[in-house]
């Protein structure tokens, strides 16, 4: 069976193989009534040299987002055992948002929420409305808005990203500005293939190149 109430746990390390230690879980007393996922895809607009249109040439894929509202409810109508809101707060905080000195940032966050739904993050936004109270001003209920970015660790990113193969041909529009060790660095993940490009190219310069010019990336051979 998948879990009851939805769960966010604290980590320390980005490749989530370590709880964070002495912050306990924080299980929501409410499960949302819906979850958003954010998906986008950016492309740059600018137009070739030699063109009178702009093309939607890919950039970037950014994270996925998730976002959610809980509702903290301390009336005891909810759960008599979790009455005090400035400790739920805290604990969701401490999870989340708080600044961890050991790790010299807040913990990664994992989300679990019925069977086999988990999702590796850190927190992007964290914003509380106060809707009811007690009459001396107290709050008793709370919504809670969290947004979270999907996290992959740099190693995990980089054997997902089969692009960054050298052994691979890669077409490349160059963009007006662009240099060929910046190329190489965005294709390879290091600058220093520029070489073998210029000489595959016919290039006698790698600096300055011109805006809406194509070349080919060909395999690349790693000096042993």
């Amino acid at each position: 069976m998948g879990l009851k109430y939805l769960k966010m746990t604290p980590y320390s390390d980005g490749s989530f193989m370590n709880p964070t230690a002495g912050i306990n879980p924080y299980t929501v007393m409410i499960n949302p009534k819906s979850i958003k996922w954010n998906r986008k895809i950016t492309y740059s607009n600018k137009q070739p040299l030699d063109s009178s249109t702009s093309s939607q040439k890919y950039r970037s894929t950014p994270s996925i987002e998730l976002n959610f509202d809980i509702i903290i409810d301390c009336t005891g109508v909810v759960d008599r055992s979790r009455l005090d809101m400035i400790k739920e707060i805290k604990d969701l905080e401490t999870v989340v948002y708080t600044y961890q000195g050991k790790i010299h940032r807040p913990n990664y966050v994992r989300i679990q929420w019925g069977q086999g739904q988990i999702f590796d993050s850190v927190l992007k936004t964290f914003n509380t409305e106060y809707t009811l109270f007690k009459p001396n001003g107290d709050p008793l209920r709370a919504k809670v808005s969290l947004s979270f970015g999907e996290y992959i660790a740099p190693k995990k990113a980089k054997k997902k990203e089969k692009k960054t193969s050298p052994d691979i041909t890669h077409l490349v529009d160059v963009e007006e500005g662009e240099n060929l060790p910046q190329l190489s660095n965005k294709i390879w993940d290091t600058p220093y293939y520029y070489v073998q490009v210029a000489q595959y190219n016919d290039l006698n310069k790698f600096r300055n190149l011109r805006g809406g010019l194509e070349l080919i990336f060909p395999p690349i051979i790693k000096p042993e």
